[in-house]
């Protein structure tokens, strides 16, 4: 099949997904393309602008999720729920991908125009929402870096929970009673993170 700068960007997020950010290689790439090293050149400057190419895409289809999510909210909803249909999308659609929190962080950098577009969009909300200005920045900053933390925590969550003898539960259990108790309420992660995201916007709100 004919070499395109779409099938390489295909093939680097798959191979993003085997070995991680830092032992991506373009001669990798290459040969998941059954491909000389050098034929990419004509498509691809590099590793480089391949990681920007693959964020993104991440972040572009992010936020046409958003898009769509925001479109089917009611007309008269509030500037908290025009936030958590844009996060939760976002959230969607990075787990979709493994590496995809990892590249959403590093996107600023690579100066993703799709990255740009997702926070441009949060910002427009926040202060159609009543936020100062001089506040907005911080708190897109923080909802990102939220969504960021919350999905590496999910995709390096263990596939099987630790054995645990009735020994040690019971130490646990007698040296940490908040964590191991019932007073704290046990949440699915969707149930969290949607609770979560509206006590950041709570906060937000409280500045207004």
């Amino acid at each position: 099949m004919k070499l395109t700068k779409e099938r390489i960007v295909d093939a680097g997020m798959a191979v993003f997904a085997e070995v991680g950010y830092q032992n991506l290689s373009m001669r990798q790439v290459a040969d998941r393309l059954d491909a000389h090293a050098g034929s990419l050149y004509y498509h691809v400057r590099g590793k480089e602008e391949l990681l920007a190419l693959m964020a993104d895409r991440v972040c572009r289809r992010a936020y046409d999720a958003g898009t769509t999510a925001l479109a089917a909210l009611p007309s008269a909803t509030t500037w908290q729920d025009r936030v958590e249909a844009q996060v939760t999308a976002l959230r969607a659609e990075i787990k979709e991908h493994p590496g995809g929190a990892q590249l959403l962080a590093e996107s600023p950098g690579m100066l993703s125009t799709g990255a740009f577009s997702l926070m441009e969009r949060l910002l427009r909300t926040l202060l159609d929402g009543g936020l100062p200005a001089a506040h907005c920045g911080i708190a897109a900053d923080t909802l990102l870096s939220h969504v960021t933390g919350f999905v590496l925590q999910e995709q390096n969550q263990p596939t099987a929970p630790p054995a645990v003898t009735a020994e040690l539960y019971a130490d646990l259990c007698e040296r940490f009673p908040l964590l191991m108790g019932d007073l704290i309420p046990r949440l699915s992660d969707d149930e969290k993170f949607s609770r979560s995201v509206r006590l950041l916007c709570t906060g937000f709100a409280a500045l207004g």
